[in-house]
């Protein structure tokens, strides 16, 4: 049976959000989140990434075994993550600075082995890209989220532009991981109980 674009948008973003609900890739966003600009870089990397490695393994399912499925999926991931981090030092390099060795180490993201092993190796190419549209768009919009709220209360900026005047400075809590914990907690909490109210009104 044919899924549509509606069903995998409402998978990705909300119902299965690989952030919010699957919990999947949660050190790699505590610790992109603590900047807005880091934010959206590793979200953009982290989409663009999960597109290309469900395509291309959706195309060899058939030629790879049983028993070399996790290589294959480490190895697919760890050669389209540097493909982004090198194209992220040369069009981006304050930000592949910013983020350090949380990029390369995306190739480990539980993110890009679920999907692959739970869609991917099940489905075509075509499906298999738009699971990964929306669910990269899914854990990037927690990431987003997260960040906007700590670089805003952390720092009381938003892109290095003040929000709420010079007199307010932002609270040291919310810039430390501990306030990354929080944060994501209460985002969490909040797709949740969106995803609870979505289903009650079916």
């Amino acid at each position: 049976m044919r899924k549509s674009v509606s069903y995998f948008a409402k998978t990705g973003l909300l119902t299965r959000n690989p952030a919010a609900i699957q919990l999947l890739g949660l050190c790699f966003l505590l610790a992109a989140s603590a900047s807005l600009k880091d934010a959206l870089t590793l979200g953009v990397c982290a989409v663009l990434v999960l597109v290309c490695s469900n395509v291309t393994l959706s195309l060899l399912r058939g030629l790879i075994p049983d028993s070399a499925r996790v290589p294959a999926y480490l190895i697919t991931a760890a050669g389209f993550v540097t493909v982004a981090e090198l194209a992220v030092s040369a069009w981006l390099p304050s930000a592949g600075r910013s983020l350090g060795i949380y990029l390369p180490l995306m190739a480990v993201n539980s993110l890009f082995l679920a999907r692959a092993d739970a869609f991917a190796s099940e489905n075509g190419p075509a499906a298999s890209a738009l699971d990964g549209v929306f669910m990269g768009l899914g854990y990037a919009l927690v990431l987003v989220i997260t960040a906007f709220v700590r670089e805003l209360l952390g720092a009381g900026r938003i892109f290095g532009f003040s929000v709420f005047g010079r007199a307010f400075t932002g609270v040291p809590f919310f810039a430390l991981p501990a306030g990354a914990f929080v944060c994501l907690g209460f985002v969490i909490a909040a797709f949740r109980f969106v995803k609870r109210k979505t289903e009650e009104r079916k």
